[in-house]
């Protein structure tokens, strides 16, 4: 009889335990942008060296963690899908892109703004909150501004594909160019 009632002392004591805390749900997701060829809209294209640098940043955003912090190349990004954080204390986040940076002749600036709502959404006790963004409706949910003085447009157009930005898993935004 002792040994059942220590083992239902036992299973009692350990009732009350709960999973470790650690977190393995989505948190804040970032805005998804792809780069398409404006010549054919179907077409996936590569940025070539583009920086991105948001707005009140000292410092451009890292696309290579694996270089060293001296390492120019760690802000250079060549691909055609990138991810980029937006501002969870703000409406809007605004961001430069330099295409072609590392040329002395051919850089072009151009900035986007992007204006949104945001919503705090308790996620779990290991993960706390995420905040999850509606982008406003066209045209102005994408804002697009030229580098003063103003060169020509290296981003041609956007689209918008989702307004709501709650996982990482879609394209929320195609840019042309």
């Amino acid at each position: 009889m002792k040994k059942v009632l220590i083992l239902l002392l036992i299973a009692f004591t350990f009732s009350g335990c709960e999973k470790d805390d650690i977190c393995i749900d989505e948190t804040t997701p970032r805005l998804i942008l792809e780069f398409y060829d404006i010549a054919n809209p179907a077409n996936l294209r590569n940025v070539i060296n583009l920086k991105v640098q948001g707005q009140g940043a000292d410092d451009f955003i890292v696309f290579n963690t694996a270089l060293l912090e001296t390492d120019p190349a760690r802000y250079l990004f060549n691909g055609n899908k990138i991810e980029l954080p937006l501002n969870i204390t703000q409406d809007t986040t605004k961001y430069t892109l330099i295409l072609n940076s590392t040329s002395s002749t051919g850089t072009n600036t151009d900035f986007l703004q992007f204006n949104y709502s945001r919503q705090n959404v308790f996620v779990s006790r290991a993960c706390g909150y995420k905040t999850i963004f509606e982008l406003n409706p066209t045209p102005n949910g994408v804002i697009k501004t030229d580098a003063v003085p103003a060169d020509t447009f290296w981003i041609q157009d956007i689209n918008i594909q989702t307004t709501n930005i709650e996982t990482e898993n879609e394209t929320h935004i195609k840019i042309y160019f």
